[in-house]
């Protein structure tokens, strides 16, 4: 796969607006100001592809970029606390109605900020993808940021922090030193031959 030839596609507002699927999908999901934007500029080599924002809850679309033969998702933040109630639901509705419809979704990439426990919406939204069978991975930002002990710390938390931590495939990563983005371009390309 070539990840330096991504592109923006279309974003859509609300749920029914989506199309029909295409193409495989792998969906990247978080709270806020987690850093999808970030990673998903890191995992294909651009500045710009995916908007960043300094204001939490700015991705207010499904936006949908074009990589080879799949579509990258990348899902509004959920949990920023500062938006009217009617774009929490207008949210909801959308990640929600996203998730159980009947998509090409190959794969989740849930983003997790590794300097603090996860949200309860992070873990709402975990148990939503366990209780609904559709594979994901854990990547956890920010890695850079923590000291090696914090990180260790860290990794001894999420055992009992995140439900059914053994069984997941967790990769650290870091948007800033590009830590995990191969690991996660492995995934991503073994999805995208099948």
């Amino acid at each position: 796969m070539n990840f330096n030839k991504a592109e923006f596609v279309t974003s859509f507002g609300s749920f029914s607006q989506l199309p029909p699927p295409e193409r495989i999908e792998i969906a990247f999901s978080g709270r806020s100001n987690v850093g999808k934007s970030s990673l998903i500029n890191k995992l294909f080599n651009r500045k710009n592809l995916a908007r960043v924002s300094a204001v939490p809850g700015k991705t207010a679309t499904i936006n949908f970029y074009k990589a080879d033969n799949i579509f990258i998702v990348d899902l509004p933040g959920y949990g920023y606390a500062k938006v009217a109630k009617s774009d929490k639901k207008r949210w909801n509705e959308l990640i929600g109605g996203y998730l159980s419809a009947e998509r090409e979704l190959a794969l989740v990439v849930q983003l997790v900020d590794f300097r603090h426990p996860p949200t309860a919406d992070d873990l709402q939204m975990i148990n939503a993808l366990i209780d609904g069978e559709i594979p994901f991975i854990i990547a956890l930002t920010k890695a850079d940021k923590l000291s090696k002990n914090q990180r260790m710390e860290r990794r001894e938390l999420l055992k009992t922090e995140l439900p059914c931590a053994e069984d997941l495939t967790i990769i650290e990563t870091s948007a800033d030193t590009g830590e995990g983005i191969e690991e996660l371009r492995a995934i991503i390309e073994e999805i995208s031959e099948e």
